[in-house]
């Protein structure tokens, strides 16, 4: 038996397959990743590395078999180009990235229900990964159903339950408070902090939020997400925020710079002015915070939907129906004080109609 040389060999690198086989593969730098054969330290071995290493070796162009052929084809079709938002291609694309360098050479017909469970179980510390795993596969292997390329989808039946999580957590009025004794008027992050907190738009819409998005105080722009337009009438204090600066010509949010910002820069550049006013809360924390506000205020869930481009109800029946419990809550407990509940329950009772549409 041979003994593996030491150190290992420059550009070589060891990687277990999900059958639980030892394999080595060459990659130099941003080069191609070509597998090598044999024990390591084999002559075999030695003779492919040193083919690899003097470039005489080229990467075959995938088969039509492989993951990496099955991957490619369907980042090419209509199912992933129009059929998913930006921000879920980029999702996704990472986790089909890791995949194919992971085992992008094998045949896609060797994964198997067994498999995907077993992906899946390996990620069972970072549950949510897990399930953004499982969606993916599960899209790229409804398309190939679909496309002929397989006969089973063997995401099929495969499930994982995540807890239930308010996810961001949302701003407090104290928090509010805090955040603009920090940043008054006349500051960047005064500009971004009225922008989400006056609008509830996500990150990668209020980025491009700008003037020639508003008409006769009307804010109109179709959400990156969804592809559903979004109306938010401007009020006084998001105008105000406006109004003092600074902003850009064609947006409001602006850098140090005074360019605009991606939405992960955005993100990062609120982050850090939240974490300066000593407040620990997000930005969708924020837009949860204006929704929270509009639904105590009575705001229907057709009308929540039309201010943050949801659709279906859930989500803003969500916000609604908290805040028909917060004002049916505080009415119940009028009744121990030993007022007249009726006459303190009327008003707020009407609002739960109208805002759930029960009667």
């Amino acid at each position: 038996m041979n003994t593996m040389p030491r150190p290992r060999l420059p550009y070589v690198r060891k990687e277990i397959s999900r059958h639980g086989k030892t394999v080595w593969y060459f990659r130099r730098g941003d080069g191609p990743r070509l597998r090598l054969p044999a024990e390591y330290g084999s002559e075999e071995f030695i003779a492919a590395y040193q083919k690899a290493l003097s470039g005489a070796v080229k990467p075959k162009k995938p088969g039509k078999e492989t993951i990496r052929w099955l991957v490619d084809r369907y980042r090419e079709s209509a199912s992933w180009t129009a059929g998913l938002a930006l921000g879920t291609r980029n999702a996704r694309g990472a986790i089909l990235r890791a995949v194919v360098a992971k085992i992008g050479d094998e045949p896609f017909a060797s994964i198997d229900k067994a498999s995907i469970v077993a992906s899946v179980d390996s990620r069972a510390q970072t549950p949510f990964a897990a399930k953004n795993f499982l969606k993916t596969m599960r899209g790229l292997f409804a398309w190939a159903v679909m496309a002929k390329h397989v006969a089973v989808d063997p995401t099929e039946g495969v499930s994982i339950k995540v807890k239930e999580s308010d996810g961001f957590e949302t701003w407090t009025d104290e928090d509010i408070a805090q955040f603009k004794a920090k940043w008054p008027l006349g500051t960047r992050e005064r500009v971004m902090f009225a922008v989400f907190l006056g609008t509830g738009l996500r990150r990668g819409d209020a980025c491009r939020f700008g003037r020639q998005h508003i008409k006769a105080g009307l804010a109109t722009i179709v959400s990156e997400k969804t592809q559903t337009p979004v109306y938010v009438p401007v009020l006084p204090e998001l105008q105000e925020a406006i109004d003092a600066g600074p902003v850009g010509d064609l947006v409001f949010i602006t850098g140090q710079g005074g360019g605009p910002l991606t939405k992960e820069s955005l993100g990062n550049y609120f982050r850090e002015a939240c974490d300066a006013a000593g407040v620990k809360k997000s930005a969708h924390g924020l837009r949860k915070a204006a929704a929270v506000r509009l639904a105590e205020a009575g705001a229907t869930v057709d009308e929540l939907e039309a201010i943050f481009g949801w659709e279906g109800g859930k989500m803003a029946s969500h916000y609604t129906k908290a805040a028909n419990r917060k004002r049916l809550a505080t009415a119940g407990m009028a009744r121990l004080t030993g007022a007249n509940p009726e006459q303190k329950t009327a008003a707020p009772s009407e609002k739960v109609r109208r805002s759930d549409g029960i009667t």
